[in-house]
């Protein structure tokens, strides 16, 4: 696996310690998403794209924040984690990774190349008519496939590509001059369903 892209968006304004949102691409195919830098005591660190933990409300059934005072769907009092049932990860834990390394090297890597392009990322904000690429839309760069033929081939393609499989006689246009079933000669003992006297 290989990082191949690294976007990061600068965040100017920000009071707290976020100091840029980021994309990685994997492999030129596979894209992950609000990636955060926050500076640390010893330097910016990447945190990994996660989301807010919820409980449902004792009363109504209906997920919410932890750490909610009112539940959003009744409006009824959320006084504490007594009042909450079903809460994920543990009453303790407020924000759950959505997508993470799951080994130091891996971690490694995604920290390095995002650190790098964020060091580079601030040189080219001080250009003028600098403009972050985060934004931008991902472009599938990768060459079609090659045209397959489909699963499940039609008569009109099996007679036309020389299979040896022969053409339902049903699916032939019927030749100039042949019968009709208003002149077709008639069985007297075939009525028109099949049915016999």
């Amino acid at each position: 696996m290989e990082i191949t892209e690294v976007r990061i968006k600068l965040m100017e304004e920000s009071e707290d310690r976020l100091r840029a949102f980021c994309s990685i691409t994997l492999d030129h195919c596979f894209v992950i998403r609000d990636l955060k830098i926050i500076e640390g005591t010893n330097g910016p660190f990447v945190a990994m794209p996660s989301r807010k933990m919820s409980a449902r409300c004792g009363r109504c059934g209906s997920k919410n924040h932890l750490r909610s005072h009112y539940c959003n769907q009744c409006g009824s009092r959320l006084r504490g984690p007594q009042d909450l049932k079903d809460v994920e990860g543990g009453p303790n834990k407020l924000y759950a990774d959505i997508a993470h390394p799951i080994n130091q090297a891996c971690r490694d890597m995604i920290q390095h190349a995002v650190i790098r392009e964020y060091a580079l990322e601030l040189e080219r904000a001080k250009q003028p008519g600098y403009m972050s690429r985060y934004d931008e839309e991902y472009v599938d760069t990768t060459p079609p496939a090659p045209h397959l033929p489909p699963a499940v081939a039609t008569p009109d393609q099996l007679v036309n590509e020389g299979s040896p499989i022969a053409r339902p006689h049903f699916l032939d246009p019927k030749p100039q001059g042949s019968p009709t079933a208003a002149n077709a000669p008639k069985d007297p003992k075939r009525f028109g369903d099949g049915v016999f006297e």
